[in-house]
């Protein structure tokens, strides 16, 4: 919370000294008497009544899941619980950044009496992901204007717009994660895939003995089916400050690739490999790959509260080699990535490369940033197809995400030029 004066009645002084003075030399006493008036004047914000905020905020939305480009109604609720009332209230509702508004304004004016409420409704327009609102900023000044305070207001339960598809209609195929699923050891042991036969040894359990070929030829030979291991994938997030580009008016890269990796969470949840979460950005986050539901829900919750994965541009730049060094310290020979990356330096690239070296099965998906726009954009452009080159030369799986296409049908075409 924050008070200052707004220098509202500042002028009064200045013109009841002057009309004293003018008063005095001239020996006037109605200037005399308009100067006391002044003086009066002058001193009333100081003695004005002041009221701190105590206000409770509901926002409620006409539709939670909407279609990209849908028109949502947000309804803000604002009531008074001081004991004071606020003479002069104003209101600007959080908006997320990538949300544009279309109808009406966030914001209000306006005057709440004790446990009186005021509300006042807007329209955005939804982009494809997931937004969370931010609390609103509330300046309430006293009865005379002098000082005002200035603080926020979050609502009881934090409100999202969720503008993804249904993962339980989306059409993904199990060969379309193919890279980040089950995989088998060239080993034999216990699994369901024929390896191979061998002598039968003392201690080979008894149902694995193949009968019919004892029958055949009375050698006892014992039969082994390929290994099956589970590999743990790592979602990860490039929310460098780099990474926050995107198409002019459309959304930007950044906020596309969190609400893939939110879907990448719940395919992954549906088989027996462990699936965690990792962000560059504005701090190191890592989420150690698990399985379970309870696991899920504290991805989700990381993905949409966590600073890295914020929606608005970060400030400053990160040193990026000592996180990809703190991730490659964690990782153990059967852990896979998927990364969100909109490649839009060289360093991103340098990291994969390094990770599928490394002998760490790497998949890339990549949001295009990138527009026809001016010299510099088609720079961008052409500059960012060599990075994917540079990506697939060195055995990295890239799949390309354009901004009409859904995560999933990218995910499927590219399993199917991956399978030629």
């Amino acid at each position: 919370m924050t008070e200052r004066r707004t220098k509202r009645w500042r002028g009064v002084v200045g013109v009841a000294l002057f009309v004293g003075a003018v008063g005095l030399v001239a020996k006037r006493p109605p200037l005399l008497l308009l100067a006391g008036v002044g003086v009066v004047f002058a001193a009333y914000p100081d003695l004005a009544p002041r009221a701190e905020p105590e206000l409770h905020l509901e926002r409620a939305v006409s539709e939670s899941s909407p279609e990209p480009d849908d028109e949502v109604d947000v309804t803000v609720t604002v009531t008074n619980r001081g004991d004071g009332t606020l003479a002069d209230l104003r209101i600007l509702d959080g908006v997320p950044p990538a949300l544009s508004v279309v109808d009406a304004l966030p914001r209000r004016g306006t005057a709440l009496r004790p446990g009186e409420s005021d509300s006042f409704t807007y329209t955005v327009r939804a982009e494809r992901g997931t937004h969370g609102f931010e609390p609103a900023t509330v300046v309430a000044r006293d009865v005379a204007g002098a000082v005002e305070v200035e603080t926020t207001v979050g609502a009881d339960d934090r409100t999202e717009l969720d503008c993804t598809a249904d993962l339980s209609a989306a059409p993904v195929r199990p060969e379309a994660l193919q890279q980040v699923g089950r995989i088998s050891a060239d080993s034999g042991g216990t699994g369901t895939e024929f390896y191979r036969t061998r002598e039968y040894r003392p201690g080979d359990s008894l149902g694995r003995i193949d009968w019919n070929r004892y029958a055949a030829t009375g050698e006892l030979t014992t039969t082994e089916y390929r290994e099956e291991r589970a590999t743990s994938v790592l979602v990860a997030v490039d929310a460098r400050r780099t990474a926050y580009r995107g198409p002019e008016g459309e959304t930007h890269a950044v906020v596309r690739c969190v609400a893939g990796a939110r879907r990448l969470v719940d395919v992954l949840d549906g088989t027996r490999n462990p699936v965690g979460i990792v962000g560059f950005g504005r701090s190191y986050c890592l989420l150690e790959p698990d399985t379970g539901r309870e696991h899920t829900r504290r991805a989700h919750r990381i993905l949409a509260t966590h600073e890295t994965f914020d929606s608005r541009r970060p400030t400053d730049s990160v040193d990026f080699e000592a996180q990809a060094t703190q991730l490659r310290s964690t990782l153990n020979e059967r852990t896979q990535l998927v990364l969100l990356s909109p490649l839009c330096d060289d360093d991103i690239v340098r990291f994969a490369r390094r990770l599928q070296v490394a002998g760490h099965g790497v998949t890339v998906i990549t949001p295009d940033p990138t527009d026809e726009g001016s010299d510099g954009r088609r720079l961008a452009r052409v500059e960012r197809r060599n990075r994917e080159m540079e990506l697939r030369d060195a055995g990295v799986r890239v799949v390309l995400w354009s901004d009409d296409q859904a995560l999933e049908t990218a995910l499927d075409r590219a399993a199917r030029r991956w399978s030629r």
